[in-house]
This record gives C-alpha cells, structure tokens and sequence, in this order.
C-alpha cells in the first residue's frame, strides 16, 4: 500500500476536509451577525480551528470569504426555484412566488450582503450575482407569462421590471433591515404589489 492510499493518509484528509468545512460554517455564521468580511483570526476563533490551519486551507481572506460564499449558495440551490409551476390562480400563484422569494432570503440574505461587499474588487463574485439576478428575473417572467402576456403591450415590461425589482435581495434586505418591516408586513405588501401589478 502507498503512502498516499494508507489509512492514515485517508484519516488525516477526512480531518483536513471537517475542518474546513467548519471553518466556512464559522464563516458563515459571522455573515448572519452582520460581520461581513470576517478576519481569519475571527473565523479560527469561532470554529475552533487554529489560525495556522485556516490560512493552510485558504492563502488569505478573500479566499475564504469567497469560498464560504460559494458553499452557501451551493447548499441553498434548491431555494432559487418556485414550486408549483405555473398552475392554479393569479392569487396562489402570487403566494407560492412570494414565499419562495422570502425563504430565499432568509437563508441566503446575509450571505448575499457579504458577496455584493466584494463585488467591486471581486471578479468571480460579481459575476456570480449577476447570474443570480438574472436568474430569478427569468424565474419571475416564466411564472407569470400568462399574465404578462395579458397586459396591454407598454404595461408587460413595466409589471415584470417592477415586480423583479420588488423581489431582489437588495430590496427585500431594505424592506426587512432598511424599512424594519416585519415578515409578515413584507409578505403583505408583496401580494398586494403582484397582484396589482399582474392583474389587468
């Protein structure tokens, strides 16, 4: 058996690769307390692991930061989408997409405040929010098309602009955080704004 292939090898790397995920999590969790771009020395102390195994896992800050950023998005993937499809009522699908919208940002709001920081000086960052922007405005146009298409032709873009911009991150955080509007007052008013900007 190799050095490479020996079972202390295999446990040193499982060990290596907790570590770090421990590392990101700590990462993360400074997200969600407003701290948005965390030192090393703030993640090693929260983890648990020492500061010389955080910068042998990542060569500086903006490594970890951007990687932390990643792995949130990644396991949050299966948020970006709006169930249901485009069936049932302007009502329920008003509902279903809010929610979706919501829980969204619940999960991911703090990271994505962390990743528009770093956008300015960040190449990868600043493409992966434009992808996700991009994303969800197409999410939005695909879910309601029946109803945008019902709307006299000067009014559709306008509805699908509106209702897009209601919904980005940065304006559900100035809603949540600027505005200090409550979940539920926030949830209201967005099915008030969809279903008069979608209804005809």
């Amino acid at each position: 058996m190799s050095a490479a292939t020996t079972p202390e090898t295999d446990g040193r790397t499982a060990r290596r690769d907790r570590n770090r995920t421990v590392v990101l999590d700590a990462a993360l969790a400074l997200f969600t307390e407003d701290n948005l771009f965390p030192t090393p020395e703030q993640v090693a102390q929260r983890s648990g692991v020492s500061l010389r195994s955080v910068y042998r896992y990542f060569a500086d800050r903006e490594e970890l930061v951007r990687a932390a950023i990643d792995r949130h998005l990644e396991r949050n993937e299966h948020l970006f989408g709006i169930p249901g499809g485009t069936d049932g009522t302007l009502a329920e699908r008003v509902e279903r997409s809010v929610d979706a919208r919501l829980r969204l940002h619940d999960a991911i709001g703090a990271t994505v405040r962390a990743a528009r920081l770093r956008a300015p000086t960040s190449e990868p960052i600043r493409a992966q929010l434009a992808t996700g922007r991009r994303l969800l405005r197409e999410q939005l146009e695909a879910h309601f098309a029946a109803d945008l298409d019902a709307l006299a032709a000067r009014d559709r873009l306008d509805a699908l602009d509106a209702a897009d911009a209601l919904t980005q991150p940065e304006a559900l955080d100035h809603l949540r955080h600027g505005l200090g509007r409550s979940a539920p007052a926030t949830r209201r008013m967005l099915r008030l704004a969809f279903t008069r900007l979608l209804s005809p």
